[in-house]
């Protein structure tokens, strides 16, 4: 796959010939025990071959030539990308602990700088995913308090739709409000108005980081860093937005230490403050206003953007395939009728449960997965990889997995019902990722999705404005939400 933009083209060209000037090409170290791939040319290895929009199709058509485990090179980054449910489920779950460090990627390391939990190493990683794990734990995730919470917002959401009176709107913004206002909950301890102007701004600056960072000039200033740090580009604006995302949550975060009070702690941000007083040497090293900033930072991107592009994604997919929606809502009538959803509905609801997990697996959200490094000298499948290897698992090659899915390609709900039209699990259903560096809100993430996607369709009819065609390509990006779409919410009788 060659470049289709003229601009990356240029850029490349005059990359390549500064680059030239100005590098030593040394011959790679011999490793006869490494993973197959394409041979990388002299500076920017095999980056000429990626599709810098997509680039797990890139991935996806390698692996049919070289197998489930290859190599790939971007510049003079190494990296072995896995492919398909056996291999990446071997790789995170059989060897958990030896895939699951995170590498040094250039721009992650210049905006989170190893704090938080995301993109944190070693200890510090360990400390902050036990700690946040905990907490999100005390604070109801999972449990009937955030349940609560959630109905509650369905409640603003849907007057927020009725408001439009079943005419066509846009509906990112609302939704990602709806759904970032129960991490904040969770996080602050009260919700947000969606029209207040600092949360829009802060909901804007997310979603233009989440597209950015899946950019090809980010690629390129991953690739080339030492190089690309000193060009304008979407680098630059990455850092600029979380600056000012990271000033709200430092100005936001000192106001509830004035008011701390230890033995009434009301949030996950009184939580970690209430640790920094603790005479402890895990306080004094881990639980500093840097740790702070950037794991809030990691909860608000992580607690809205995928579970809010899921949602919009199923509405857009509601709105594709009528009959399914309507079938969705005969179950709600039957289990549900006029009363609140509640999680407990969902396991005698195995159509609108095969239906939100088809939805989550056809909309593949987060395709590249994050990036995982080995923490030591392994030999996997065969193959040789050095402690620090940057390795790949790919999501997108497990969700469209031929060999676990009838029609990967397709949106199929039947993927997860037997021939008795019950529930099914697959076992190569894995978009929260697998292993050690699993989504931490795996199960708020459910919750919600059930909870808002239910009450959703219990009141509305989703239908497309008139003459509109409804585009199911995603936007490119670290996740690939929906393209943006209007819609009507057609309040339903009954």
């Amino acid at each position: 796959m060659f470049f289709s933009d003229p601009v990356s083209i240029l850029l490349l060209v005059l990359l390549c010939l500064f680059l030239i000037k100005i590098s030593n090409v040394s011959k790679p170290t011999s490793n006869h025990n490494a993973p197959p791939g394409p041979t990388p040319l002299p500076i920017i290895g095999n980056l000429h071959m990626l599709n810098l929009k997509r680039p797990y199709k890139t991935f996806q058509e390698l692996a049919k030539k070289y197998g489930s485990v290859f190599s790939f090179q971007i510049g003079s980054q190494k990296m072995v990308v896995l492919c398909g449910y056996e291999t990446v489920k071997d790789a995170l779950v059989n060897h958990a602990e030896e895939f699951s460090e995170r590498p040094h990627v250039p721009i992650f390391d210049d905006i989170t700088k190893g704090y938080g939990i995301a993109f944190s190493h070693g200890d510090n990683w360990k400390t902050m995913r036990r700690f946040t794990l905990s907490t999100l734990r005390d604070y109801g995730m999972g449990r009937k308090i955030t349940e609560e919470k959630i109905s509650e917002e369905c409640e603003h959401l849907m007057k927020k739709m009725k408001s439009f009176g079943g005419k066509p709107f846009e509906n990112t913004m609302i939704i990602n409000a709806a759904v970032a206002n129960i991490i904040v909950s969770i996080v602050l301890g009260h919700r947000i108005n969606y029209g207040d102007a600092v949360f829009q701004r802060l909901m804007s600056l997310i979603n233009e980081n989440v597209r950015l960072g899946g950019s090809p000039m980010v690629t390129l200033y991953n690739s080339f860093h030492s190089v690309m740090r000193w060009l304008p580009g979407n680098h630059k604006t990455i850092k600029k937005n979380v600056t000012e995302l990271c000033r709200f949550i430092v100005e936001t975060f000192t106001k509830y230490k004035e008011q701390l009070d230890i033995n009434d702690q009301r949030n996950l941000v009184d939580t970690f403050l209430a640790k920094q007083q603790e005479e402890k040497s895990e306080s004094a090293a881990y639980f500093h206003n840097e740790n702070l900033t950037v794991l809030i930072l990691n909860l608000f991107v992580a607690g809205m953007e995928t579970t809010s592009s899921t949602l919009r994604w199923g509405l857009l997919l509601m709105m594709k395939y009528p009959e399914i929606q309507k079938n969705v809502q005969n179950e709600i009538e039957k289990v549900i009728g006029s009363a609140v959803p509640q999680t407990e509905h969902r396991r005698e609801m195995p159509y609108t449960d095969a239906v939100i997990h088809e939805i989550q697996r056809f909309g593949n959200i987060v395709p590249m997965n994050l990036p995982h490094a080995t923490t030591q000298d392994v030999t996997f499948r065969g193959y040789f990889m050095p402690k620090g290897t940057f390795v790949m698992p790919l999501l997108a090659s497990v969700l469209r997995d031929k060999s676990h899915f009838e029609k990967p390609d397709e949106f199929y709900p039947q993927h997860f019902l037997d021939s008795n039209g019950c529930f099914m699990k697959n076992e190569a259903f894995l978009p929260f990722s697998a292993g050690k560096r699993s989504c931490a809100g795996e199960n708020l993430a459910k919750m919600e999705l059930f909870l808002f996607f239910t009450t959703l369709l219990q009141n509305f009819t989703f239908q497309a404005p008139p003459g509109a065609e409804l585009d199911l390509t995603p936007v490119p990006g670290i996740a690939t939400p929906p393209v943006p779409y209007y819609m009507c919410a057609v309040p339903r009788t009954r």
